[in-house]
């Protein structure tokens, strides 16, 4: 339902600076988030850490042309340097309230069910329940993951749109006078609480205020739905006079109207029997936990009141599947095994944790260590709350305890158990408690303001002395000499697989990014999570996306290819169990390589199924080249492209919104100008080597290592494994540290290809070893420590490449992991 430019400027009641029409179909308020800038209007929002304006620039030159800001933020933009033409500012008081006012004008259009859930803990696992529970009768509309904030909010309000027959949205709240603006935006006509804790409840000054506080959303609710077991919520719902219906379920009053008679805790299942409107049916939860019970009777009155027959209710409560943890398994050093989980810091969350913990270490049979930062935010007394967590953390068998934080410090006294405690994580990484883990499972468990990734990394670290040097500024120029060749309007995509070609993801990716390219692509979601990690934020497109990787991509917004309806149809499964909506992804056509890919007959059915459904949504459609390299496949290469034309135009016709079509890879930049469509996708390229005769355009990475021995050797003796060195002559042969096991292949060995050594070609002399070789270097002026260099300026990879009768990539991404990558600018 996209809305014009100027009637948004007049709900939120701004000044309107710049005069492009354009409609707006997509809020932002996180550039990293950004997938169609074309149709975007990004809010400059103010936080406690971070000013939004700061980004117009960078999401400017990624095609974004709508903002909302302040004005003194716009009058700091107009003291820059930067040009905006042909572009909107939408200038108002506060950019947080023009975008939940939006929010409130677009839920107004709206006359269908609205489910608004509120509480302590259960939020999201009952949204995503209910969903399961209810779309497939009806078009369901929720809000993706834990959107339930002030900001989250509004993002998910405006997803309702014309086909909507029902909406479920979470609301979170912190504070006192907080949910107001929530509820203004949600309004919703049936309203569940979930219960009552203690997050968040530092800024209550008891339960009591806090449940009336989170009641107040459903002030023109329907029906209300709560545990009427829970004497605080019946008390607080009692007291807040409101005026909806109720249907409050009781396991002990068989008055309350929905009674629920038994619970049958089995194995692996739980057996829920109940009675409503004097009708008795039984259901079954594959759960046996009380949150999970207890949830699922939150959903069960849902679904009664929305009059879902109860055979329909029994067969899909038993399919329901537990909403995704977040937690995240690593492999460490010293046989250790982390698990690594910062997502948020309360006795709850650690108690799962900790469970994970036991189990992965009764499978590994390891010690178990807790790495545990302050946690925070709780309203408990420092006293209380570590009296608890040291409670937990013995209930669970944990043998060592790494406390980082001076609240946590302060009681280091309650843990029996071996300990150490730091006030700082710097403190921590100062000492040499981490490099004394061994034979360990380690779960880190931190807020994010301890930035417990840089203990995951030093628990990760891996070091090696041969080196692999990249020249960053070549690498630039080789972006900019394809860049000529294009329209000014025509996008990128870089590769970065296969650790950017092997010269190191992280670097290139950061350096494309600051030079503005449109998307990465990358061909696993773990080399899209390393980049994310490291701080990447432009968007990143997962080439070769795996089944077991859904969650991941999730997470880390890693745009997906999808080039089967087998993948395509577990994909939007995997994204519904999620809480995602309108994910993109990237639709891969096979046009002639019969690879991978849609053919073109199959487009209607992949309309289909994509309208069907709100989990994902098309941003690109593309398809892979044949042989654009040479001149011999000109026709076929040609058929290609008509056949991608017709084909992504019919998919183009079955929706609104802008899709990318882009099919010219590196050669096809250069040789088919006329394909370029919206976007076009660099690989080697990139890395300086012309994919069309193996010219080096700019050479960007140099294989390097030292000497570290030279040794005369008698003529009559041989060199190296099996004998295979024969010396014809007195030799002066060199050993140097790298091997197959660093990507140098074996078959240059035997003196088939040569290094070079202070500029000079010394031979490989026998067999290559796995961690070193031997080079002839008779007649060279050296000594132990000089440089040599395996490829680079003055010995081109393609030299090695001819010899093992390959392409150049092969050489460039078998270079191992173990040899450290340098990163240096010409």
């Amino acid at each position: 339902m996209p809305y014009t430019i100027e009637s948004i400027a007049q709900i939120i009641n701004a000044r309107r600076v710049g005069t492009l029409e354009t409609n707006v179909d997509w809020l932002l308020t996180d550039s990293r988030s950004l997938s169609f800038p074309e149709e975007t209007l990004f809010f400059a929002l103010t936080t406690k850490r971070n000013r939004g304006a700061r980004y117009i620039p960078d999401l400017y030159e990624r095609g974004v042309r709508n903002f909302v800001l302040t004005q003194e933020d716009f009058n700091e933009l107009e003291k820059t340097n930067c040009q905006f033409v042909a572009s909107n500012f939408l200038i108002v008081a506060n950019p947080l309230k023009a975008i939940q006012k939006l929010a409130e004008q677009h839920r107004e259009k709206f006359q269908i069910p609205v489910i608004g859930i509120t509480g302590s803990n259960g939020k999201t696992i009952v949204k995503e329940w209910l969903h399961k529970l209810l779309s497939p009768d009806r078009i369901v509309v929720r809000s993706p993951r834990s959107y339930n904030s002030q900001i989250g909010v509004p993002l998910s309000v405006w997803q309702m749109n014309k086909e909507a027959e029902l909406a479920i949205f979470e609301a979170g709240i912190s504070e006192m006078g907080e949910m107001r603006a929530l509820q203004n935006m949600i309004k919703p006509t049936i309203g569940i609480l979930t219960n009552i804790g203690g997050a968040h409840q530092e800024n209550f000054f008891s339960l009591q205020e806090k449940c009336m506080e989170k009641l107040s959303l459903f002030k023109d609710c329907d029906v209300v739905i709560y545990n009427a077991d829970n004497e605080l919520i019946s008390m607080c719902v009692a007291k807040s006079m409101l005026t909806a219906r109720e249907i409050a379920w009781s396991c002990k009053d068989a008055e309350r109207p929905l009674y629920i008679s038994k619970i049958q805790k089995k194995e692996d299942h739980t057996v829920i029997s109940y009675r409503y409107l004097e009708m008795d049916n039984t259901f079954c939860i594959p759960f046996i936990d009380d949150a999970s019970i207890e949830n699922s009777l939150n959903c069960l009155a849902a679904c009664l009141y929305l009059m879902m027959p109860a055979d329909q209710i029994t067969e899909r409560m038993v399919r329901l599947e537990p909403v995704a943890m977040r937690l995240e398994v690593k492999e460490g050093k010293r046989n250790c095994v982390l698990i690594n989980d910062s997502y948020n810091s309360d006795l709850a969350s650690l108690d799962i944790a900790l469970d994970f913990l036991v189990r992965r270490s009764e499978t590994k049979g390891l010690q178990r260590t807790l790495i545990l930062s302050d946690i925070l935010e709780t309203g408990q007394s420092t006293t209380t709350l570590y009296r608890k967590v040291a409670q937990l953390v013995e209930s669970r068998g944990i043998n060592k305890i790494i406390g980082v934080g001076p609240e946590i410090s302060s009681c280091a006294a309650r843990f029996d158990m071996e300990k150490y405690f730091f006030h700082t994580t710097e403190e921590l990484m100062a000492s040499q408690v981490l490099k004394s883990l061994r034979d360990e499972v380690i779960l880190i468990k931190g807020a994010r303001s301890f930035k417990f990734d840089l203990v995951s990394d030093e628990l990760e670290l891996k070091v090696h002395e041969t080196i692999l040097e990249v020249n960053l500024g070549a690498m630039v120029a080789n972006l900019n000499h394809y860049r000529s060749m294009l329209h000014p309007e025509t996008k990128m995509v870089c590769m970065v697989k296969a650790s950017a070609y092997g010269a190191g993801s992280y670097e290139i990716a950061k350096t494309l990014q600051e030079h503005r390219v449109d998307y990465l692509a990358v061909a696993v979601a773990d080399e899209g999570v390393e980049l994310r990690k490291a701080g990447i934020t432009a968007s990143i497109i997962i080439m070769d996306p795996e089944l077991t990787a859904f969650k991941t991509m999730f997470d880390y917004k890693l745009e997906p290819e999808v080039y089967n309806f087998h993948l395509l149809d577990a994909l939007v499964k995997a994204a519904e169990k999620e809480g995602m909506t309108n994910f993109p992804v990237h639709i891969k056509l096979d046009t002639g390589m019969h690879r991978l890919g849609f053919s073109e007959k199959e487009i209607p059915l992949l309309i289909r199924r994509l309208k069907n459904q709100n989990a994902i949504i098309p941003r690109s459609v593309f398809s892979h080249f044949v042989g654009s390299d040479s001149p011999q496949f000109d026709t076929f290469t040609r058929g290609q492209i008509e056949i991608f034309e017709r084909a992504s135009k019919i998919l183009q016709e079955a929706f609104s919104h802008k899709i990318l079509r882009h099919i010219c890879n590196t050669a096809g930049i250069e040789r088919f100008p006329e394909a370029q469509f919206d976007m076009v996708r660099l690989g080697i390229g990139l890395y300086g080597i012309s994919p069309i005769d193996n010219a080096i355009i700019n050479n960007v990475s140099t294989l390097k290592t030292t000497i570290l021995q030279i040794r005369d050797v008698p003529e009559e003796d041989t060199v190296g494994y099996s004998r295979k060195g024969r010396l014809s002559r007195p030799s002066r042969i060199a050993a140097i540290p790298i091997g197959y096991a660093d990507g140098l292949n074996r078959h240059l060995g035997c003196g088939n290809a040569y290094c070079l050594v202070n500029g000079e070609k010394a031979p490989y002399v026998g067999n290559i070893c796995m961690d070193v070789c031997m080079i002839d270097v008779t007649n060279i002026d050296c000594q132990e420590g000089d440089s040599v260099i395996i490829f680079g300026d003055k010995l081109p990879i393609t030299v090695l490449s001819d010899v093992l009768e390959t392409i150049p990539y092969e050489v460039l991404t078998g270079i191992s992991t173990r040899v450290k990558r340098v990163y240096y600018q010409d």
